[in-house]
């Protein structure tokens, strides 16, 4: 049997849509036993987001939720309390993203659970974080976006701010930054045996990863606007129309790079300094620049220009839609796209692991569950809990 980089860890997932549950979703796909917990004949409203099959449940719920072993349990109630209070005894880490201080009035704090277990890891993903004047606000991945500063920066200088790709990005960094801390806070706890929080506020990751915008605010008062498909601070750096109705991506970060592209259209003397060779004179003329690499591959189908930009070194990749990346060989060398079989869906396409690792591999090994799937085998058979309590916490709709 192969070894799991995280076999023996045990994550209690008490979070809801999207962002917390990444977080376990990650832990759970390289070996930690992930014990999802769901609000009885409710569930996490991950359930009901997107794409509905006809199991009852969505795709995002299929494909994010694998590998874990669903539970019900209302932690609203005094035995919901106590019965996640002997989970956390056994557990690692507990994931949560609920309001700043909804744990703490069901009597769930980080004072009482690091008292039941000093080991716990508590990963806590909110809107703003659990401190700061904004902490009580509630928020969402496009909230995290707009805040973050992404937002601002997509789409048009004459036109209104677009989703930059997907409102749910900050969830999934989140989820990300999350699993990293987790992973940080396991590595300190061996050394000093305990356990700690690791809190995250949506917007974080977001801000976290805009380059220089904080720095040349600082330092030069630069407000960054939007640029379209543009890159700030080098050019030709953009998505490009094709004969056939596509598009390419050309990344030209350096001049030379830029004279390598040139000499690729037939116009090494774009390269020249007293034209475009230094990089200060294509940022001085970005428009030209652009409408000139423009008509350039317009006059190609983007296979052909493909071909040239990577004879001559030049960096670039189609802009794909979904349909061709399920046609694509590097996809599918790469094993990119998992095919997983399941008993209520049959056989569902989804994004395989990343990162990959050499020796401990994680794995898929199933699709997200059926509303308390997992009852039994956490119940009676970690808690040992006998038959006729489990219909009676059942018929209190504590379970």
């Amino acid at each position: 049997m192969d070894v799991q980089a995280l076999q023996g860890c045990r994550v209690l997932d008490i979070a809801t849509f999207l962002a917390g549950p990444f977080c376990a979703t990650q832990l759970g796909e390289f070996g930690a036993e992930v014990i999802k917990v769901e609000l009885p004949g409710v569930g996490d409203a991950t359930r009901r987001f997107g794409t509905m099959t006809e199991c009852g449940d969505s795709l995002p719920w299929l494909s994010e939720s694998r590998n874990k072993k669903c539970i019900t349990l209302d932690l609203r109630k005094p035995d919901g309390v106590a019965l996640i209070k002997r989970l956390v005894e056994q557990s690692d880490v507990l994931v949560e993203n609920f309001q700043p201080g909804t744990m703490e009035r069901w009597g769930l704090g980080w004072d009482v659970l690091s008292a039941v277990n000093p080991r716990l890891i508590m990963v806590r993903i909110s809107g703003y974080g659990q401190t700061g004047p904004y902490k009580d606000r509630p928020g969402f991945g496009r909230i995290g976006n707009a805040f973050g500063g992404l937002s601002f920066l997509a789409g048009y200088p004459d036109r209104a701010p677009v989703t930059p790709g997907s409102a749910t990005i900050p969830d999934y960094m989140a989820g990300i930054y999350g699993a990293m801390g987790t992973l940080l806070a396991m590595q300190a706890r061996e050394k000093t045996g305990r356990g700690q929080v690791v809190d995250i506020g949506l917007y974080e990751p977001i801000f976290r990863i805009l380059d220089e915008l904080a720095p040349a605010f600082q330092k030069a008062g630069f407000v960054r606007q939007r640029m379209g498909p543009g890159t700030v601070n080098v050019v030709p750096h953009s998505h490009y129309p094709t004969k056939d109705n596509r598009w390419i991506a050309i990344a030209c970060t350096n001049d030379k790079i830029f004279a390598r592209l040139a000499e690729a259209m037939g116009r090494p003397d774009l390269a020249e300094p007293e034209s475009w060779g230094v990089l200060a004179h294509r940022e001085r003329d970005r428009a030209k620049v652009d409408e000139t690499v423009a008509a350039w591959t317009a006059t190609h189908d983007r296979v052909d220009l493909m071909n040239v930009c990577e004879k001559s070194q030049v960096p670039c990749g189609p802009v794909y839609a979904i349909d061709e990346i399920f046609e694509d060989p590097h996809y599918a060398a790469r094993e990119n796209i998992l095919r997983v079989p399941d008993s209520r869906v049959g056989e569902l396409a989804v994004p395989n692991l990343v990162p990959r690792l050499s020796d401990t591999p994680g794995a898929v090994h199933w699709l997200g569950e059926a509303l308390g799937a997992h009852n039994d085998e956490v119940y009676k058979g970690m808690l040992g809990l006998a038959d006729a309590e489990m219909v009676r916490l059942k018929d209190a709709g504590v379970i």
